[in-house]
């Protein structure tokens, strides 16, 4: 994948998270608040809730904050009912992409979703059109400083790890879904820091998009993650870094 790019990689590098973190900590609470009301407010019993949790800490997210949005789930405090879906279609230059929203309104948020697709050339499709094209994963990231690759390597299988890669600035470990705080846990009582830990749609082949399209699928991601009802983004473009606007 040298000298080429996939939006997570864009994401870090030109601090689009960073950059919404507002956005970041309303979809979190909403994660929180969702999965304590299915699951129940005890993180040990419920690992939806600890891992929403654990993405809110990883993101420095104020405890009250959290325990409020908890409250809520378990209906200890008043809030807004949300709902969890999944929307699928392609992009410019047959990107395919696949949304994960939680929203109190999903006739707004289908017809968000609609308008912007269709304003960068892409369509809506059904649900089925995109999803094979993608692997759930736990996605484990660990910054390039823990150490040799060598070594993370080895830690991680030991720890249940299913596979392993290098990915520029960071090392990427995927689990099954089921597992992936449980090896989060593990590598953490190794010693290492870990930067994040989520259930991921991973592309299986990426599509390698032309120079005539990047504006238009970068403008697209980025609409679509300003969306406060999206939660997740995920995508299958190649990018050559040649090709990606400087700012």
């Amino acid at each position: 994948m040298s000298g080429h790019s996939k939006w997570s990689t864009i994401k870090r590098k030109k601090g689009v998270a960073d950059a919404k973190r507002g956005k970041i900590f309303t979809s979190i609470i909403k994660e929180i608040t969702v999965a304590a009301r299915m699951g129940g407010g005890d993180e040990n019993a419920n690992p939806q809730l600890r891992q929403a949790i654990a993405k809110a800490k990883t993101n420095n997210m104020p405890q009250d904050n959290i325990k409020r949005a908890v409250m809520k789930g378990t209906g200890e405090l008043p809030g807004v009912n949300y709902e969890e879906g999944t929307y699928e279609g392609y992009g410019p230059g047959g990107v395919a992409i696949f949304l994960e929203v939680l929203t109190d309104n999903k006739k707004r948020t289908v017809a968000d979703i609609r308008h912007l697709m269709s304003k960068y050339g892409g369509n809506l499709g059904e649900n089925g059109s995109v999803s094979w094209m993608f692997d759930k994963k736990g996605q484990i990231q660990v910054g390039i400083e823990a150490g040799e690759e060598e070594i993370i390597f080895e830690s991680a299988l030991e720890c249940g790890a299913d596979d392993f890669e290098v990915e520029e600035d960071m090392y990427l470990i995927s689990t099954d879904p089921a597992e992936l705080m449980q090896v989060k846990d593990q590598l953490e009582s190794k010693g290492y820091e870990i930067n994040s830990a989520e259930v991921e749609m991973v592309p299986k082949n990426l599509q390698k998009v032309e120079k005539k399209d990047v504006d238009r699928v970068l403008n697209l991601m980025n609409e679509l993650e300003d969306n406060e009802d999206i939660k997740s983004v995920f995508a299958n473009f190649d990018i050559d870094e040649a090709n990606i606007p400087s700012s």
